[in-house]
């Protein structure tokens, strides 16, 4: 940050509403008169406007660029002012002169212009008032609040929508044209709201509170609120400090002692959306876009997307600057990749005006190397996905006894020699004239190999299809096999069910575990599957055996597997047990001897065992089956994510602290056989954790792009999965619902209901996009 004006004022400005924008900034001087800066020229001489006899408690400058309109309020005026014209006027020798719009409205705390500059919204008591710049006078009266009004913004996608916060510690939305509330929210917090912003890209509204709080609303076109997210700056900022921790050990800088550092409380005083472009000066694209946060000890700027802070900008970090701690903020909004910050002092009668390039914000944020899920290079030679397994072929003994050999005699009484007729002269005589049918054999069995696309703009699930249930069994595990057609549950009961994806007929069910089912998973070539449950056993099943084709299990795990998955083209069983991975190679024999039935054909072999970095137990595991990669995604009971190169044999990279609890659930977007995306997105993966909502990473920059936490998830383990097409993500809840969002946004598109119990487990059938069809869900 750069100071580009400090002004020392002859009172206190620390809780009065300062103007500033791109170009001018305003300050009360003398209780009653005001100075204008201009942010392009320092040394020019500021613009002194007199008015008001009363003191001026509140200014604001307009959101157009021309003419540029200042709002000033005392308790006996409200007046707005043209900049330009004033500036002419004092240039002229005459006296500068505003229009009053508004006469004897009280001490009016807030001011704010919508965004045709048309109208003014005066927060003054528990009242606002609507005043018009072309009538000049109060158009509407605004009362439903029980304690003063903080703050009133207009929404910027419909201009008859107004937003108020007061200390009565809700928000209200109001439609200006009936002048009635269309939603008011509960009391969030022990402490009143002091401001409110909106994110137009996402339809949200964002307020924030005395005690750090920050909550984030979807407003819909029907203005029923929907809470998106919930954000504790308090706790955001540990976070953050753990994070830089982390990355200065990795690097080998020195930790800063923090025995001086004392506590102190983040108020929430100012919100603003600010926004990086990239690209010429007649084509600007938008490059990042952020939620900058003015609290009394710096400024927090946070990645709404993911909830989490990208860095924050103390006063003490920067010793030249003329303010330790701040009252007030004025956040303008950015042009040229800069923007510029007005702030009061809170103890001091100083005002500082800063500058912030937000071209640093992204260098702060850039992250190190990042990874594909799409090899980049060969094999290396001592890789643990180059060993083969070597088969023996089966030796059949040697028959004692029996009926030896003997020359075949043809008998002159047996009709079937043809001795006793005449030679054939003719051999055979071809069929001619034969019409061909197009409906034969042949063609049917071609016409099943055809596959239709899924369509990448199907909708979303939204009505159920069929409501099957399981009885008092709750349902673990879900997975389509990949053309659709089937669907594999884990039940509680230690039992696996085959399901017809319509859910049709009897299940067939195979039974063998003695402890509830943990993982259930499809091979590509949808010859055999496999279960993995919580008694240490995993199992390789085929179609149509009762028994399974190889049992894994006689005390080889000390721990249960948590996730097994079939692995590099089915060509290895992948699984996690306690803080180990194993890598097993397996051939399935599906023959057997009628008499030695107990004897296993199958062969399997540990190619390779890895542990994670800390220890840690494995708590989740995601591999690529669909398409060669070296990549797994390990999840420990530490709250970390580990990226293990298997090509390798290493932990490639580590997330620390990915959720506030240990995760429960990756899931990795691997498309369809159906669908076809672009290879980047690929690289994204899902994670759950109780209490923190699911997150969607980006294995290329290794970091958290975005967040969902719509739905509930306080105790039980909850799985998330992503559409085929790679669009929507569907999540469990504990409030007998599924939630489906869209990838782009953190607010959820449709509740699915109708379940009479926690959703434990979802996924999406990779084949048929048709609604009901589209997704299975599992209940406790």
């Amino acid at each position: 940050m750069i100071e580009k004006l400090s002004v020392t004022c002859d009172s206190l400005l620390s809780h009065l509403q300062l103007a500033g924008c791109y170009s001018y900034c305003g300050i009360p001087v003398h209780g009653k008169d005001m100075l204008i800066y201009n942010n392009m020229d320092m040394e020019q001489k500021p613009l002194l406007l007199a008015g008001h006899h009363g003191e001026i408690r509140a200014m604001t400058f307009g959101k157009g660029s021309r003419p540029v309109l200042l709002c000033s309020a005392s308790a006996d005026y409200i007046i707005v002012w043209d900049i330009e014209l004033c500036q002419r006027r004092t240039c002229e020798g005459k006296v500068a002169a505003g229009k009053v719009i508004g006469t004897l409205l009280g001490e009016v705390v807030h001011l704010s212009f919508c965004f045709s500059d048309e109208r003014v919204a005066a927060c003054s008591g528990a009242t606002v008032y609507i005043l018009s710049l072309k009538r000049h006078e109060v158009i509407s009266t605004l009362t439903n609040h029980l304690g003063p009004l903080t703050s009133a913004e207009f929404c910027p996608w419909n201009k008859d929508i107004l937003v108020t916060t007061s200390e009565d510690r809700t928000f209200k939305v109001w439609d200006l044209k009936t002048e009635a509330i269309c939603y008011q929210s509960f009391v969030l917090s022990a402490s009143p709201l002091l401001s409110v912003s909106f994110s137009e890209d996402d339809r949200h509204l964002i307020t924030g509170s005395a005690d750090g709080q920050v909550w984030c609303f979807s407003l819909p076109d029907d203005h029923n609120c929907h809470l998106v997210t919930k954000m504790d700056l308090q706790k955001m900022e540990k976070r953050y400090k753990m994070r830089q921790r982390t990355m200065s050990h990795q690097a080998g800088v020195a930790e800063q002692s923090s025995v001086d550092e004392v506590e102190t409380s983040k108020p929430v005083l100012k919100l603003a959306l600010c926004c990086s472009f990239t690209g010429t000066s007649n084509e600007h694209k938008k490059d990042n876009s952020w939620l900058c946060i003015g609290s009394c000890d710096g400024l927090y700027v946070v990645d709404l997307a993911t909830s989490e802070i990208l860095t924050v900008l103390y006063f003490k970090d920067y010793p030249n600057l003329s303010i330790t701690m701040a009252g007030s903020w004025s956040i303008s909004p950015a042009r040229d990749d800069s923007m510029v910050l007005l702030v009061s002092s809170l103890f001091t009668p100083s005002v500082v005006l800063l500058e912030l390039r937000l071209s640093d914000l992204g260098r702060i944020w850039a992250c190190g190397e990042g990874f594909s899920v799409f090899p980049s290079s060969p094999l290396l030679p001592e890789s643990p996905l180059n060993p083969e397994l070597k088969r023996k072929e089966p030796t059949h003994p040697k028959q004692k006894g029996g009926m030896k050999e003997h020359p075949l005699v043809f008998h002159s009484n047996v009709k079937s020699s043809g001795y006793t007729r005449a030679p054939r002269s003719i051999m055979f005589s071809p069929k001619t004239n034969v019409q061909k049918n197009p409906s034969s054999k042949k063609a049917n069995k071609n016409k099943g190999l055809l596959l239709r696309d899924y369509p990448a703009d199907s909708a979303a699930p939204t009505n159920p299809h069929i409501h099957l249930s399981a009885g008092s069994r709750p349902v673990h595990c879900l997975q389509y096999s990949g053309d659709g057609k089937q669907i594999l549950c884990g039940l509680g009961d230690s039992s696996v069910l085959l399901y017809k994806s319509s859910l049709t007929g009897s299940p067939t069910v195979y039974t063998g575990h003695d402890k509830p089912v943990s993982s259930v998973s499809w091979s590509l070539s949808r010859r055999w599957w496999l279960s993995a449950s919580e008694d240490r056993s995993l199992r390789v099943w085929t179609h149509g055996s009762p028994e399974p084709a190889i049992i894994m299990g006689d005390s080889m795990f000390s721990k249960p597997i948590r996730s097994a998955h079939f692995y590099y083209l089915d060509k290895f069983l992948l699984l996690a047990s306690g803080p180990s991975l194993y890598l097993y190679l397996y051939n399935v024999d599906i023959t057997r001897d009628d008499i030695k039935r107990y004897r296993q054909r199958s062969v399997v072999k540990l190619s390779r065992s890895f542990t994670t970095t800390s220890a840690t137990d494995i708590t989740a595991l995601s591999a690529v089956n669909d398409f060669l990669s070296y990549m797994v995604l390990v999840c420990g009971s530490d709250r970390s994510i580990q990226l293990f190169d298997m090509n390798k044999g290493t932990v490639a990279a580590e997330l620390p602290d990915a959720h506030s609890r240990a995760i429960h659930c990756i899931t990795q977007n691997k498309g369809s056989m159906f669908s076809t995306q672009a290879l980047d997105s690929y690289n994204l993966f899902l994670t759950s954790a109780v209490t923190d909502g699911v997150k969607i990473w980006d294995l290329r920059a290794l970091k958290c792009v975005r967040r969902y936490e719509a739905h509930l998830n306080r105790c039980h383990p909850c799985s998330s999965a992503i559409s085929p097409c790679g669009r929507f993500i569907a999540s469990g809840s504990e409030d007998n619902c599924a939630y489906v969002y869209d990838i782009r946004s953190s607010s959820y598109l449709h509740k699915l209901q109708k379940h009479s119990d926690t959703v434990l487990s979802v996924t999406f059938n990779p084949a048929t996009p048709e609604a009901g069809k589209k997704m299975q869900l599992a209940s406790h």
